[in-house]
């Protein structure tokens, strides 16, 4: 975790190219932290069968392993398909029922150790969001104040000429998050119910 907030604060470089040694500001170095300390409780929270699966996977994904199972195939192909030729007794002969066999098994768990790894990667995003939209609401609730101390300010303010800001008045309200939601589908049914095709049975009367 160090190590990544030591990088972060090496954003800057001198004519050599070389990192500068500014110091990274507080607030910067406060975010950058927080990070850090939720994608490492994640990996502390996740049990070990599912960080040795992630650690597979991750090493699966690799082109270096894609070359791997390229060369094992030709390999294999190659060898039965001569010894076949040769009128050796081959351990695959053509079609290779056994190289089919084990592509499909590979295959399977291939998709099963994707899926598992998926569903730990969205339960951080599921947080990530959660923290996000938290910060939205909170940040819309303090711009919100701002702009109504503003406001006070120009009607107190003798220098300055008071006038009714319709905007700024309802800027200085803050939203209800429950009213938006429903907003939000009251909208997507609305999109819903405009773009849903019509009961092709409607248009044609009965005999």
């Amino acid at each position: 975790m160090d190590a990544i907030i030591t990088m972060a604060g090496m954003d800057k470089s001198d004519d050599r190219g070389e990192p500068s040694s500014a110091p990274m500001p507080a607030h910067v170095e406060q975010t950058v932290r927080s990070i850090a300390l939720l994608h490492a409780k994640h990996y502390q929270d996740a049990s070990q069968a599912q960080r040795s699966v992630d650690r597979l996977t991750a090493f699966t994904g690799r082109p270096f392993f894609l070359g791997l199972v390229c060369c094992a195939v030709i390999l294999w192909v190659v060898e039965n398909a001569a010894a076949s030729l040769l009128g050796l007794r081959s351990l695959d002969p053509p079609p290779f029922a056994w190289l089919e066999l084990a592509a499909t098994v590979s295959a399977l768990v291939m998709a099963v150790l994707i899926l598992v790894t998926q569903r730990n990667a969205d339960r951080l995003a599921d947080v990530r969001g959660q923290m996000t939209l938290e910060l939205a609401s909170l940040t819309e609730q303090k711009v919100a104040k701002v702009i109504e101390l503003v406001e006070e300010l120009r009607r107190d303010s003798p220098e300055v000429r008071n006038r009714v800001d319709a905007e700024a008045h309802e800027m200085s309200i803050s939203s209800d998050p429950h009213a938006v939601l429903g907003a939000i589908k009251a909208i997507d049914s609305e999109m819903r119910a405009d773009t849903a095709p019509e009961n092709p049975a409607a248009g044609h009367p009965r005999a």
